[in-house]
């Protein structure tokens, strides 16, 4: 059975974090808002969550997912990064951006695109995801409520059970969010390149 957490938006009651913490490191796929809507959630080394993540989303093997991280300094222990990289993400996080950077060995395979070793990285700037992805101590495998063959995403918590059929095992309840995804940039070459206009402003990133 789905459960629910509502949550204080602008302070996250502390025992509701951990709680989720705790259903993060059992396996569960939660659902948390963020500052580009609500997104899908599970630990680093959970293949069944993986999994139901994917399944909802529709997404193939061969797209890279996102790992939201508290930090530059846990960016950088997960991908390569750049001094170039280093100045965008010290000048554009936390917010509502995903770049994409050569992953390192710390990333699990099942988190990697099978094309490229590359990964997607974020810092939110969500008082519920900050939270959540710092009480965890390591990142979080992300991917936005998008489910598959929908319009648009998801961003009122009500909806996301129903569609989601009770696959996701907790709901963070943080109210509305934006619908829109983040801007995702590809930072693995000199030039950034923009993969999604989302809600983050693209225009630094374009020519």
């Amino acid at each position: 059975m789905t459960r629910y957490f509502t949550m204080h938006v602008d302070n996250p009651q502390p025992r509701l974090i951990s709680q989720a913490v705790e259903a993060l490191r059992a396996g569960e796929l939660i659902a948390y808002p963020t500052d580009s809507g609500y997104a899908l959630g599970c630990a680093l080394m959970s293949k069944s969550a993986l999994k139901a993540l994917r399944d909802l989303r529709g997404l193939e093997e061969k797209h890279p997912l996102t790992l939201l991280c508290h930090s530059i300094s846990e960016v950088s222990h997960y991908s390569i990064l750049s001094d170039f990289a280093y100045r965008i993400f010290k000048q554009y996080t936390p917010g509502a951006y995903t770049f994409i950077l050569p992953a390192t060995n710390q990333v699990p395979r099942l988190a990697l695109g099978i094309k490229r070793r590359v990964v997607g990285l974020r810092i939110p700037a969500h008082p519920v995801a900050l939270a959540l992805v710092t009480k965890m101590g390591v990142p979080i495998i992300s991917s936005t409520l998008w489910l598959a063959n929908e319009e648009s995403p998801i961003c009122s918590p009500l909806e996301i059970n129903p569609k989601t059929k009770g696959r996701v095992d907790l709901i963070l309840d943080g109210g509305i969010c934006n619908e829109n995804p983040t801007t995702v940039v590809d930072l693995t070459d000199a030039r950034p390149k923009i993969i999604r206009r989302g809600l983050g402003d693209p225009s630094p990133f374009e020519d």
